[in-house]
């Protein structure tokens, strides 16, 4: 499955912004998604290790921004 032009340019201003700003997200341990820094447990997976190191962020949101989205929303599953 190939991710859309929009979808892809979405995914890159997002990965943009968390590089600008990378105190305010870190990456969780369970699965590599990008958090907002206030989360206590990840939404995706529920666990509840991240990593906060800026360089951290800033490489996972570079590597997120060029897959394609893997995770399974709420929407899909209506």
């Amino acid at each position: 499955m190939s991710a859309t032009p929009e979808n892809q340019d979405s995914r890159s201003k997002q990965a943009e912004k968390i590089t600008h700003h990378p105190e305010q997200y870190k990456v969780c341990e369970g699965c590599g998604s990008i958090v907002v820094a206030r989360a206590v447990t990840c939404p995706s997976c529920h666990a509840y290790r991240f990593d906060a190191a800026p360089t951290r962020v800033i490489a996972q949101a570079q590597t997120l921004a060029l897959r394609n989205p893997s995770s399974v929303l709420s929407s899909d599953l209506s």
